[in-house]
């Protein structure tokens, strides 16, 4: 994640951990994708684990911002997953989660020494300064 789009106010001061307050409902024009770089490093590491059914994406309160994206790998589909697939990836998202990240896009960067997942969500208003929360 990048920091370039900074905020003002401290990371300190934030509205900690609660819950995700319901912001809409899920319908079926929502979407999350991925880019074939995300797909080839999914793909990847999910064969060299040896197992995994994809990766599942949501958001948690926390930061200066409010809202952090999470990213983990999935060893099986929950009953209250959405599912999307794309590239031959399955894209795990809870329901509470998806109206955050509708049209995001996720991407696996180098920059430099450094990579790893982007979120490309075109809700975002606006990133904390450290880069480490977002506001919708």
């Amino acid at each position: 994640m990048q920091a370039d789009q900074a905020t003002s106010g401290s990371c300190t001061s934030g509205p900690g951990n609660g819950p995700l307050a319901e912001i809409g409902a899920v319908d079926a024009t929502m979407s999350v994708g991925l880019t074939e770089a995300a797909a080839r490093h999914i793909t990847r590491y999910l064969a060299r684990r040896g197992k995994g059914v994809g990766v599942r994406l949501g958001v948690k309160t926390t930061g200066c911002s409010g809202l952090a994206y999470k990213i983990e790998f999935a060893d099986e589909i929950a009953p209250e997953d959405i599912v999307f697939e794309q590239l031959g990836v399955k894209i795990l998202v809870d329901p509470k989660s998806l109206p955050y990240i509708d049209g995001t896009e996720l991407d696996f960067v180098r920059e430099g020494l450094n990579e790893g997942f982007k979120f490309n969500n075109p809700n975002e208003r606006d990133r904390c300064g450290c880069g480490e929360s977002f506001r919708i």
